[in-house]
């Protein structure tokens, strides 16, 4: 973030005024005022990043790779962060202007999609706010912080019309893209149970004291709609991942690539469970708040199970058992027994799933044809609710019983209160009926 970034938010908030308290000025703009036409197919396709740490920087360098591409701005609220990333794009020709206010980045016109890599209590507001501003969006997984954020921002998506990929990118990955075919055309019999292996949190460690917030982080933009807390080191950047406010530890870190993938092996991708019930062990002498340990039970309407299992056991996969046979699937690596099943090719008549080799390429491909991406933002939210049902049941104690359809928690009123959470003013999530629809990409000047 640029050295003026507090003093840049604080001009904003008193230049908004009553606008910023509704959401800020983006609900009352029609959207995708930007380039006149969209993005032509020989034309460059012009990127802002909202988040250059750890992950947000990952991102800038494989886009950067990409064909066509053109980053032309950055934000973060640190703005060490940010003059690394700058450094960055210079290195590779480029000149970004660099905001240490995302908002002031989704002004710019000329931009046609944000890539959004902030901590997952950042991700609704800044999708959204994009959205309404006319721009596709790439947002790293988990989609959400809570299920009611995930709905609202397929709604604001939709009603927007833009195409929003979540970062969940083992869909594009072939040996995920194999298993779950294979399991789609019932090459292993009928699905008894999928189970699914996370890492543990390991790498917890005793508390530190509450302390200044650094002179390069805008801490109070960072927290943005999460409660008020003192600022302390073990909470920010990497380790935010691991406390209630801002994430859901390795549920919705891991989880959101792993259960994503069980979604998309059982077609659940339109639906989820309709029971979930979990035990869970916590580091008690620990700074994490999140579990340490989890085995948490999914049951769908069929009676297949997903048997998710956090830290017990090595690495992380998903395995399908079926009645004739067994297929495990992780990162660069697909077992099966018989692996005879490996053989198979998906013929005439058989499931043939959407096939993506690259998944920041097939985002920037559907940006020109106005597809949907591989992990369509409604993809995206049902996959992080699945992981929201896994620690809402950790945190309620008991087995919780959801309805799919309506996306609700039934007979529950507290664990319902769980599936969302209020938002520390000013900030308030833009509302779809507050969007004008525009399905033809952002205009451009």
């Amino acid at each position: 973030m640029n050295g003026d970034a507090r003093t840049d938010r604080r001009g904003f908030l008193k230049g908004a005024g009553a606008g910023v308290a509704a959401g800020w000025a983006f609900p009352t703009i029609l959207t995708g005022k930007g380039r006149a036409g969209g993005v032509a197919a020989g034309e460059r396709i012009r990127l802002g990043f909202i988040g250059v740490g750890r992950q947000g920087t990952s991102n800038l360098r494989d886009f950067l790779k990409q064909e066509g591409v053109e980053v032309v701005a950055l934000a973060d609220v640190d703005s060490g962060h940010l003059a690394d990333a700058a450094r960055v794009v210079e290195k590779a020709g480029g000149k970004p202007a660099t905001f240490g206010d995302y908002r002031k980045l989704l002004e710019d016109r000329s931009i046609d999609g944000v890539v959004v890599s902030t901590p997952d209590h950042w991700h609704a507001l800044a999708t959204a706010d994009a959205c309404v501003a006319g721009k596709d969006v790439y947002c790293e997984k988990p989609l959400s912080l809570t299920v009611a954020e995930g709905r609202r921002m397929v709604d604001v998506a939709r009603a927007a019309g833009r195409v929003v990929q979540t970062g969940s990118q083992q869909r594009s990955e072939e040996g995920f893209r194999r298993a779950c075919e294979l399991v789609r055309n019932g090459r292993i019999g009928k699905v008894k149970e999928v189970r699914v292996l996370l890492p543990r949190v390991n790498f917890d460690g005793p508390a530190v004291a509450d302390s200044t917030p650094p002179p390069e982080l805008d801490y109070d933009f960072w927290l943005g709609p999460a409660p008020h807390r003192p600022y302390n080191a073990k909470r920010v950047h990497y380790l935010f991942r691991f406390f209630w406010d801002y994430s859901g530890g390795q549920m919705t870190n891991f989880g959101a690539h792993h259960l994503d993938i069980a979604q998309w092996g059982l077609g659940r991708d339109e639906s989820g469970p309709v029971a979930v019930e979990a035990t869970a062990r916590f580091n008690k002498d620990g700074w994490f708040e999140v579990a340490e340990t989890s085995r948490i039970v999914y049951t769908y309407d069929d009676g297949v199970r997903i048997v998710c299992l956090q830290g017990e056991g090595k690495g992380h996969s998903v395995q399908f058992e079926g009645e004739k046979g067994t297929i495990g699937v992780s990162r660069g690596s697909i077992s099966a027994d018989p692996k005879e099943i490996l053989e198979d090719r998906p013929g005439e008549g058989d499931v043939h799933l959407y096939v993506s080799t690259n998944h920041h390429r097939n985002w920037l491909d559907c940006i020109k044809t106005r597809e949907k991406p591989v992990c369509d933002v409604a993809i995206g939210h049902r996959s992080a609710t699945v992981c929201h049902l896994g620690n809402i049941a950790i945190r309620a104690g008991r087995k919780i019983a959801w309805d799919p359809k309506a996306e609700t928690i039934v007979g529950d009123d507290e664990a319902a209160a769980m599936l969302s959470r209020p938002y520390r003013a000013p900030w308030r999530l833009p509302e779809s009926s507050s969007v004008k629809t525009r399905t033809d990409g952002p205009s451009r000047a």
